[in-house]
């Protein structure tokens, strides 16, 4: 079995935006050699996630506004006594999802129909890494 690592290093202009990745993975597929096997893509920080959906503007506008209607920002939120200020973005990553895991096969990211990649920033404008590790034949 063979591994490749990839880091994608991720630096949003706003505190939460979303942005497709589908593109960065298949690339890193190809790069890998790996013909059959599974990839990983992990943001790797607590307010930040990974999610596969369609990639459709009116999808996002209303993935932003669930969010804040469930998890709204400025509540003061027990975090927040700690110091912190971005309680909102910890639990909007627990609702959007940590991470995802897809299938490689012959060389090819396999997605279904209106399926794409998407990293989730809520606390964002500051630079952050996004681990794509693809594991196979």
């Amino acid at each position: 079995m063979k591994s490749h690592t990839e880091h994608l290093l991720m630096h949003t202009k706003r505190k939460q935006e979303f942005i497709n990745i589908t593109q960065q993975v298949e690339d890193a597929i190809a790069k890998s050699g790996i013909e059959e096997g599974l990839v990983l893509i992990n943001p790797m920080h607590i307010t930040a996630a990974v999610y596969v959906n369609d990639n459709e503007s009116g999808l996002i506008d209303d993935f932003q506004v669930w969010l804040e209607k469930l998890a709204p920002a400025g509540l003061d939120y027990k975090h927040h006594w700690t110091g912190e200020d971005n309680a909102d973005a910890h639990l909007k990553r627990q609702l959007m999802g940590h991470q995802v895991t897809m299938a490689v096969t012959k060389g090819k990211l396999e997605l279904g129909p209106w399926e794409q990649i998407f990293y989730a920033e809520f606390d964002g404008q500051r630079a952050k890494r996004v681990l794509i590790k693809i594991i196979g034949e």
